[in-house]
C-alpha cells in the first residue's frame, strides 16, 4: 500500500483543518497516512522552514491560511514541488460570500476568539467536569443535559464533548444496588436522556477495562447475567420516566452527541418544561 504524506497548515490553532482531514480520511478503509501538522504559520519565514520539510516528505497540501501573501507563497512553492495543494475552506467561504453579499474578513483563527460564546463554553467545560459521575447532583437543575447510563455507557467522553459544544452537562450512574438521589426524577430545566447498550458489548468494553487495568477479568462487573439486569434496570427506568433513550451500541461519541443535541434542539424549539417521551433512536 503506498503510503500518503498529508501536510495540514493553518495559521491559528489548526483544530478546524484537522476535524476536515479527519472526516475525510474516515471514508477510507486502511489508509496509510503520515500527517504533518503545521499549525501558527502567520509569517513567510515560518513557512519557508515547513517548506524544506514538506519538501523531504512530498504529498498532499491542505492550508487555512488568510493572509494574502503567504497563501500566494505556499502555493507558488508547492506548484514548482509538484504538489497537490486544496484550499481547505475557499468554497465554503466563497459560497458564504455571495450569499451574504459581503467580504469575508481575513483574520487568522477569527472562529477562536474570545467572546461571549468563548466564555460560556469554558462555563460549560468546568460545570461538567465538577458534574462527573453523579457528583454534585444538588445543581443538577443548573444543568442543560443529564446523561444517565450504567458504568461504561460512554457517559464522561459525551459529556466532555457536548461541554466542548457549549452545553452544561451532569451524568449520573445508573447502579442497581445504588439507586440515584431522588432530585433526578423532578429535575424540570435540565433535558435528561438515557444512554444504553447491547449487553454483549457493554461486556466485551468492561472486560477490556479491566485487563487495561491489570484487573482480573471475571467478576460481576463482566457477568453475563449480572450485566443484562443491569441494562434491564436501566432501560425499566428510562420508560417510566418518559426520558429519551440512545443506544450507544454501535454509535462513535461525535454520534451520540449528535443525537443528544438533536433531541435538546427539539425541546427547546418545542418550548417544552419536561423532557419528551421516551424513543429509542
Amino acid at each position: 500500500m503506498q503510503r500518503l504524506h498529508l501536510h495540514l497548515l493553518s495559521d491559528s490553532t489548526g483544530e478546524t483543518l484537522e476535524m476536515i482531514a479527519k472526516a475525510a480520511l474516515a471514508q477510507f478503509e486502511d489508509a496509510d497516512v503520515v500527517r504533518h501538522f503545521w499549525p501558527m504559520v502567520r509569517s513567510q519565514q515560518h513557512l519557508d522552514r515547513i517548506m524544506g520539510e514538506i519538501a523531504a516528505n512530498p504529498g498532499l497540501v491542505l492550508y487555512t491560511l488568510v493572509n494574502a501573501e503567504t497563501r500566494q507563497r505556499l502555493e507558488q512553492r508547492c506548484v514548482a514541488l509538484g504538489l497537490p495543494i486544496v484550499p481547505a475552506l475557499d468554497a465554503v467561504t466563497d459560497a458564504l460570500q455571495q450569499q451574504l453579499g459581503q467580504q469575508a474578513r481575513g483574520r487568522p483563527g477569527r472562529q477562536h476568539a474570545m467572546d461571549e460564546a468563548y466564555f460560556a463554553r469554558v462555563d460549560a467545560i468546568q460545570f461538567t467536569i465538577a458534574h462527573d459521575d453523579g457528583v454534585g447532583w444538588e445543581n443538577w437543575e443548573e444543568a442543560d443535559i443529564l446523561l444517565a447510563g450504567v458504568s461504561r455507557s460512554s457517559k464522561t467522553p459525551t459529556s466532555i464533548y457536548l461541554a466542548n459544544r457549549g452545553y452544561k452537562v451532569a451524568n449520573i450512574p445508573i447502579v442497581v444496588e445504588s439507586p440515584p438521589p431522588q432530585s433526578l426524577y423532578s429535575v424540570r430545566r435540565p433535558m435528561v436522556v438515557g444512554l444504553t447498550t447491547a449487553p454483549e458489548r457493554l461486556i466485551q468494553v468492561r472486560r477490556n477495562r479491566l485487563l487495561s487495568l491489570n484487573q482480573a477479568p471475571e467478576t460481576a462487573y463482566v457477568d453475563a447475567e449480572h450485566v443484562a439486569r443491569e441494562v434491564q434496570y436501566a432501560r425499566r427506568m428510562f420508560a417510566d420516566n418518559g426520558w429519551p433513550v440512545i443506544d450507544v451500541s454501535r454509535r462513535s461519541i461525535e454520534e451520540t452527541a449528535a443525537a443528544v443535541i438533536n433531541l435538546y434542539n427539539e425541546r427547546q424549539a418545542a418550548g417544552a418544561d419536561m423532557a419528551p417521551g421516551a424513543k429509542p433512536i
